[in-house]
């Protein structure tokens, strides 16, 4: 049977980042695929020896726009704990408020281009129009729709009054309602559960031998999710990882609409908290000296673990900087994915990880 070799990306109509595939091709079948990365990659680690490590928060939130805030707050926990250094409680609920609300974001433009994938254009358009209102709320409570810079190294440097709370439960009511409104299309469609019912399946025990991460673990079973380390003020809201278990593309999209519904729980929990504090209240403590030692820490990014290994020498200039993303760790899982499937599978597949190319080519 005659091989071909196919091209997949890294410019592609399905595809919202550049991933690089070569397919090998039986036919229709795939049974080899090969990534190749450094496409868009810009270097940005190396900027750590050129820019202080306070300028270096801008650079880390650009990483990846659509999870920025996480990002930003995953390198500035590490820095704070070099420092001996920890945030006020509410600058930590803040925090919680804003990755939560990015998570959901991410995870409803995630849903509208897995749509998409599968040609499915009407639910694509009414999914980021639901997305829309939460940029609305990152706009209005942080001046930015997406790179939202609200981390400093020691806290936040933006608080909310009690108006804006108010306005937050009342948006989050209207998103969860919409959300839940196209449920049945997006849970339980025929054509959609053709598309993902037993396709792309990553066993339980592959996920884990492969480090597969987020919602593509969680998906095979893993009820692994790095809030459980209980950083910002995860220790005290109520929190479980959301699960499922037959490791295909449904389980992968299920887990995500699933953490939107929860993180939304997840602000709601955090907002009382922060009404239990009054209006007002410390949001930054200074640092009083210089990083020095190394650190490494991890945030739950809506993709999965996000990583950062940070070595100060004793000056403003961080002597490295090294991140590890999750679409990295989510690579080898979905190679392991597309042998055996058609061809026309393979966008729907890849769809399935949330590849963000960008995060994982600094």
């Amino acid at each position: 049977m005659a091989r071909t070799v196919i091209p997949f990306g890294p410019q592609h109509p399905v595809l919202p980042e550049p991933i690089h595939l070569s397919l090998v091709l039986e036919d229709e079948r795939v049974v080899e695929a090969l990534p190749t990365l450094g496409y868009v990659h810009r270097g940005l680690e190396l900027l750590a020896a050129k820019r202080d490590c306070t300028q270096m928060i801008q650079i880390v939130e650009r990483v990846c726009g659509i999870c920025s805030m996480l990002h930003a707050m995953c390198y500035c926990q590490g820095l704070e704990q070099m420092l001996g250094l920890e945030a006020p409680r509410r600058a930590r609920l803040l925090r919680v408020v804003w990755s939560e609300l990015h998570r959901l974001h991410s995870h409803l433009l995630w849903l509208g281009l897995f749509a998409d994938s599968m040609g499915f254009e009407a639910l694509f358009m009414q999914l980021w129009k639901i997305r829309e209102r939460v940029m609305d709320v990152n706009e209005a409570t942080t001046g930015n729709r997406v790179i939202v810079s609200v981390n400093v190294i020691g806290g936040v440097r933006a608080d909310l009054d009690q108006g804006q709370i108010n306005w937050i439960r009342e948006t989050l009511v209207d998103v969860e309602a919409g959300i839940k409104n196209l449920q049945a299309t997006i849970m339980h469609d025929p054509t959609v559960g053709r598309r993902t019912r037993g396709i792309g399946v990553l066993g339980r025990e592959a996920a884990y031998e492969l480090g597969a991460a987020g919602p593509t673990l969680r998906g095979s079973g893993w009820a692994q999710d790095m809030r459980q380390l209980k950083y910002a003020a995860f220790d005290e809201l109520d929190f479980e990882p959301v699960v499922e278990t037959a490791g295909d593309c449904w389980a992968r999209g299920s887990v995500r609409f699933r953490e939107s519904l929860q993180s939304m729980d997840l602000v709601r929990q955090a907002l009382g908290k922060l009404e239990g504090q009054g209006v007002g209240g410390e949001l930054t403590v200074k640092a009083k000296a210089k990083p020095e030692g190394e650190v490494l820490t991890r945030v739950e990014q809506p993709r999965g673990e996000c990583l950062y290994y940070l070595k100060g020498n004793g000056t403003l200039f961080l002597e490295r900087v090294r991140i590890r993303t999750p679409t990295f760790a989510n690579i080898p899982a979905l190679t392991a994915m597309l042998p055996g499937l058609d061809f026309a599978d393979v966008p729907v597949v890849v769809l399935s990880i949330d590849p963000c190319i960008s995060c994982t080519e600094r």
